[in-house]
């Protein structure tokens, strides 16, 4: 009872008037977050899973829980939070499994995002449980109906499709936690081919997107899969050098891209009223890891929280890791998650950068269609 007496206590001091610059105003919209430990901001924490950030020293600069953890997997706020912050509204997305996610506090924006989470159903089974896709719009479409209780049908469908924006950022755990994993899939890989494999992920994804659409999503912003074979873990377990990365993630990571920005266009095309906006996180990612100095970074391999090997990469961050001192001079927090210092960078191109980054427009113009 403790655990969960903590967690609420926590739950209520993060994300009940946070930097409230609103109010009870509903005019600065709502973001609804789908995705994976990218953007998780505490659904694990509330599930019986091997994948959970609401441990010490995650959440060491996320000023709103004055240092403590909150579920995050990162050590402050993540691109959601940074998003959600520029855009003005008045709250932190709420875990969708948080206590009292109901009521109100949904009309602010709710996160459905899970560590381990996947596009496919079976991604992440090593953890035990996660939130994949499927169920994460399941879990929306309860909020959904919530907020037509709240609103009433009409203004409920207007503030949806109008002042709300939905935020998909998924798919590496498709690979890292699925595809690539040789204990669990080495099935799948001699049945299945890369290109048969990337078919049935955008494929599941298309579907997904698609019922968002039809429960009243107009405003997407959708991620493509970073260079996941350049994170430390991946580096350390390969023993490469600083400056190289493992090809074969990267590639299929390359492949499953090529696919995401066609679809986007294809949905764009033929989904009426809807703008889908393609966020280049692989680009954006990579030119941080290749040009980190430039960023005021000392190092794009080394993880600041984590244990194992050259570059720290091995074990999770945890309360007996090693913890840099320089946080903000580290691309990544732990073996596989970007530093809330990278998440700026990467959330302010996302907020007004140019179509290199984010096309066919950037989130303040998405947000002000």
């Amino acid at each position: 009872m403790n655990g969960f007496v903590a967690a609420l206590v926590m739950f209520l001091v993060v994300n009940l008037g946070l930097f409230a610059k609103g109010g009870d105003d509903l005019d600065s919209g709502a973001s609804f977050i789908f995705g994976d430990s990218l953007v998780d901001a505490g659904n694990n924490n509330y599930l019986p899973t091997l994948s959970r950030a609401n441990i010490k020293p995650n959440g060491i600069d996320f000023k709103a829980s004055g240092g403590k953890p909150t579920g995050r997997y990162t050590n402050g706020r993540t691109i959601g939070d940074i998003v959600g912050e520029e855009l003005g509204q008045a709250h932190y997305a709420v875990p969708f499994l948080a206590p009292n996610s109901t009521g109100k506090a949904v009309l602010y924006g709710v996160n459905y995002a899970s560590g381990g989470g996947g596009i496919m159903n079976a991604t992440g089974r090593i953890f035990v449980n996660r939130l994949s896709m499927d169920i994460q719009i399941d879990y929306f479409n309860i909020t959904r109906k919530q907020i037509d209780k709240l609103l009433g049908t009409k203004q409920a469908r207007d503030y949806i499709m109008k002042k709300s924006i939905f935020s998909i950022t998924i798919g590496s755990n498709d690979f890292l936690n699925n595809y690539l994993l040789p204990v669990l899939s080495m099935g799948a890989r001699i049945t299945e081919s890369p290109d048969a494999f990337v078919n049935d992920l955008i494929n599941h994804l298309r579907g997904q997107l698609t019922r968002l659409y039809r429960l009243n999503a107009r405003k997407f912003v959708v991620g493509n899969v970073g260079p996941i074979g350049c994170i430390p873990y991946q580096k350390t377990i390969n023993q490469l050098n600083e400056d190289e990365c493992v090809a074969l993630p990267n590639n299929l990571a390359l492949q499953y891209n090529a696919r995401l920005k066609d679809l986007l266009t294809q949905l764009n095309e033929n989904l009426p009223g809807a703008t889908f906006v393609h966020a280049n996180v692989y680009e954006l990612v990579m030119e941080l890891i290749t040009n980190y100095a430039k960023y005021g970074f000392t190092t794009a391999s080394r993880a600041c929280c984590g244990n194992g090997g050259q570059f720290a990469g091995i074990v999770p961050c945890g309360p007996t890791s090693s913890i840099c001192s320089d946080r903000d001079k580290h691309v990544f927090w732990d073996p596989y998650h970007p530093s809330e210092a990278a998440n700026a960078i990467i959330a302010k191109q996302l907020l007004d950068g140019d179509t290199k980054y984010v096309s066919p427009i950037n989130l303040r113009h998405l947000r002000d269609l």
